[in-house]
């Protein structure tokens, strides 16, 4: 009888986990699909992962492979750094009664804030080569199955790369696959309770990598999509409307901050008599060229487009008025002594504006620099022109 009443209880457990896997798998695609965004999607996987209404992992990484430079680089993870921060957090989620979906949110709190957690800025920060070197996570990437480092053979891990970059006791490490190719590598631990990871926590971190791969190849179908469509084709800068969509995002940036902005407006000297003399496949040449020595004077962070025709802006962010003079100072230094790029000497003129030391509005600030520019070209030309 009590051999009965035991076998009940445990077919009563097993079918309540069941349920709470099935419920979990639910919420996760439903989240998944309120969004298309890389990073976003990203994250959602990844709280899927450690949160408690989910696979209630300590900390969970993600890693890609990028074949271009030979490397696998970390791009996000979650979880605590040390014990101290896992009390505190989960101290906090337990007393604002924080579910999945609460938590999906404080990303885009954490994006808006630009300040990131300990183990989100260190595993995005991993560069690995991709070379047998490196260890577990070159395994999982080259051979394709999953991966689960036993607390009693964590001593063979001493010249490991990611085992050197952060220590664990135990771990699984996962492919995510798409397309019949490992598109990345996720990684899982418990860091701070160390609770032991059975073979039905494996089983079901194989299932939902199966759904992750996925949602991860279509977020990068949709944003190579996107890309295309804020790409101008010849240049392959960013275009007239995704320069519009980024200034109001830098500006309102800025305004939220209290930073500075600047913009150039950059116009070619004589283009249409370039044209005329030369004819259009060496304007397309020249406008190529020049689109190369802009990025080439712009730090990483800047958005370089093209506005129309013959003219470029740049959006600088977090600089202020003397050092974008700077900046365009070279651009037009550079553009004029590159004489062996074009059929023959080709200059630019460039009007710089700032924000809010010019003006306060989008508008304000396009029609300041434009100003500059045309005053540019009153000058003589070949020059760069700001309000004093």
């Amino acid at each position: 009888m009590s051999s009965d009443i035991e076998r009940i209880k445990n077919l009563e457990r097993e079918l309540q986990r069941v349920r709470n896997e099935f419920m979990m798998f639910y919420e996760t695609t439903q989240a998944l699909r309120t969004t298309l965004n890389l990073d976003e999607i990203l994250y959602i996987i990844l709280t899927s992962i450690t949160s408690h209404q989910g696979l209630g992992f300590n900390r969970a990484a993600l890693f890609f492979l990028d074949k271009g430079k030979e490397e696998i680089k970390g791009v996000m993870g979650i979880g605590p750094s040390e014990v101290e921060e896992a009390a505190g957090v989960w101290k906090w989620i337990q007393d604002s009664r924080k579910d999945l979906y609460d938590l999906i949110n404080e990303y885009q709190r954490m994006k808006k804030e630009n300040k990131k957690p300990k183990f989100f800025e260190m595993v995005g920060n991993l560069r690995f080569k991709l070379s047998k070197d490196t260890g577990v996570l070159y395994e999982v990437f080259t051979e394709g199955l999953p991966l689960h480092i036993r607390k009693e053979k964590i001593h063979n891990l001493e010249n490991d790369s990611l085992y050197k970059a952060f220590p664990f006791d135990e771990a699984v490490l996962v492919p995510l696959w798409a397309k019949k190719q490992v598109i990345a590598a996720l990684f899982v631990d418990n860091f701070v309770t160390k609770k032991p990871i059975a073979s039905q926590d494996i089983n079901i971190l194989n299932m939902f990598a199966s759904q992750a791969g996925l949602a991860i190849e279509n977020s990068k179908l949709f944003e190579n999509t996107l890309l295309k469509s804020h790409t101008d084709t010849l240049t392959g800068l960013w275009n007239y409307g995704y320069f519009q969509y980024q200034l109001d995002e830098k500006i309102n940036y800025s305004l939220r901050f209290n930073k500075k902005l600047c913009l150039l407006m950059l116009d070619i000297d004589g283009f249409k008599q370039y044209n005329d003399t030369f004819g259009h496949l060496e304007g397309d040449s020249a406008l190529i060229n020049i689109a190369y020595l802009i990025k080439d004077k712009c730090r990483k962070e800047d958005l370089v487009c093209r506005y129309g025709g013959e003219e470029f802006s740049v959006i600088l962010p977090n600089m202020a008025k003397r050092d974008a003079l700077v900046i365009a100072e070279r651009i037009r230094s550079s553009i004029e002594s590159e004489t062996r790029l074009f059929k023959r000497e080709v200059t630019v003129s460039i009007g710089v504006s700032s924000f809010p030391e010019d003006c306060r509005d989008k508008h304000s600030l396009v029609s300041k620099a434009d100003l500059c520019l045309y005053k540019a070209k009153e000058k003589g030309k070949n020059r760069v022109t700001a309000d004093e």
